[in-house]
């Protein structure tokens, strides 16, 4: 895990002064780290009857499109506001300053359908649990929110289903 760890291009003072960004760009640009990050997150998941992967905006369609494609599923996206051309389900959610909006198209499981939840980044878990909420909303059962990274000391897990968060690499 330090291999890929140390891929990752940590960027100082970006977005805004005091946060270093773990930027991925690097990790994603590294054909041979990206093929291993994908299978060592999909290798938990096989022969679990995954039936749904679902990719949040916009990083969690990479992550998320190609654990769908290793794990024979189909993906689900998570978008912004107005994005989806079907009837949506919407959740607003609080961010650090103001509120965002994310929607699904509200036929995209059936009841009971196994799904995992992919995202980039684990940070303080708004976002994700937002997601989560969409999910079970629409009768889908979550097996996991799956992450190529974590930033532990924001504690965002705390915000998602006990026993239901997976990071691959933890910072």
């Amino acid at each position: 895990m330090d291999e890929l760890k140390g891929i990752i291009r940590d960027i100082p003072d970006f977005p805004k002064k005091g946060i270093i960004f773990k930027d991925i760009t690097t990790l994603l640009a590294d054909g041979k780290s990206f093929h291993r990050m994908i299978d060592l997150i999909a290798h938990r998941y096989i022969g679990q009857n995954i039936h749904q992967v679902v990719g949040i905006e916009a990083r969690g369609f990479i992550l998320g499109s190609a654990l769908a494609y290793k794990l024979g599923t189909g993906i689900t996206l998570v978008r912004k506001a107005g994005k989806l051309p079907f009837r949506t389900r919407r959740k607003t959610y609080d961010l650090e300053y103001g509120t965002d909006t994310l929607e699904i198209h509200e036929d995209a499981f059936q009841a009971g359908d196994k799904v995992i939840v992919a995202d980039d980044l684990l940070a303080t878990g708004g976002t994700m649990a937002a997601v989560v909420d969409l999910v079970q909303e629409l009768g889908a059962d979550i097996v996991e929110c799956a992450f190529l990274a974590e930033l532990e000391f924001l504690s965002g897990r705390q915000r998602l289903p006990d026993g239901k968060v997976f990071s691959l690499l933890k910072f």
